[in-house]
């Protein structure tokens, strides 16, 4: 329920709103009962946007993909910031390929499973001998293709390749696909996965490495990788925005139950 704003906090929601591009709904409890917090999370969100070089539209793709992260699946959120990469440029395309992007999030179980499964083989004392190997022609395509699409050869693509050689095809294909739009720049789709790999909800070191490696070797600079890092931090605010809604409900609860006593 809407609370009766004072002047004051009025002329605050109108500062937020500007600064921000929205205002939730979840506002209304922490102007009531935090607006000293709620002032600091203002400024502190809104200080990437304003000082990093990143377009307006790019912040709002880098919060769709985390939002609509599987890790995180943060509906109420995901609308908002769709609606504001759309009224920023973001064409419906480019909102496409960052959810495609943020799709293949799911194959970092696999990656990093891949590569445990190898250690655990060889300390269980197993063959191995798979690993070392001629690599068939299908296979030396295949790494060939990888090569010339990403500009790497991490140890999970090499292991997947030589136990599963057409599931690496198909994870090869998937990771691409953004690519056969083009909406995105490469830049782009290297920050937005590293958005997805570097966000504390899922928080992988391995995969936060080799996207700012593709993201530096397809010309983005420092001031934007460190940009895409800080966005992902806001993702914290949402202990509030689902809290807070909890605490005016228990609030109004308490008061109805306190009346009729």
């Amino acid at each position: 329920m809407a609370m009766e704003l004072t002047p004051a906090q009025e002329a605050f929601k109108q500062e937020y709103i500007q600064k921000r591009g929205y205002w939730a709904e979840f506002n209304e409890g922490l102007l009531l009962y935090g607006q000293h917090f709620l002032e600091t999370y203002m400024n502190y969100a809104a200080l990437p946007a304003a000082e990093g070089p990143l377009s307006p539209r790019m912040v709002e793709l880098v919060y769709v993909a985390v939002d609509g992260s599987s890790t995180h699946m943060f509906g109420e959120g995901l609308l908002i910031h769709t609606k504001l990469a759309l009224a920023r440029g973001a064409s419906p395309t480019d909102v496409i390929e960052t959810l495609q992007i943020a799709t293949a999030q799911g194959l970092e179980g696999v990656t990093m499973g891949v590569e445990i499964l190898v250690e655990e083989l060889r300390a269980a004392g197993q063959d191995t001998g798979f690993l070392t190997a001629p690599l068939s022609a299908e296979q030396l395509a295949l790494k060939a293709g990888w090569q010339a699409r990403f500009g790497d050869w991490p140890d999970f693509a090499e292991q997947l390749l030589r136990l599963h050689p057409s599931y690496f095809a198909a994870m090869v294909e998937l990771l691409a696909a953004p690519e056969a739009t083009g909406s995105l720049s490469a830049s782009e789709r290297c920050l937005i996965a590293l958005a997805l790999s570097a966000c504390f909800t899922h928080q992988n070191p391995a995969g936060t490495r080799l996207h700012i490696a593709r993201a530096l070797r397809a010309g983005a600079s420092k001031e934007e990788i460190l940009q895409v890092l800080q966005l992902t931090a806001h993702l914290g605010v949402h202990a509030c925005v689902l809290g807070v809604p909890v605490l005016m409900k228990a609030l109004e609860a308490q008061g109805k139950a306190a009346k009729s006593a």
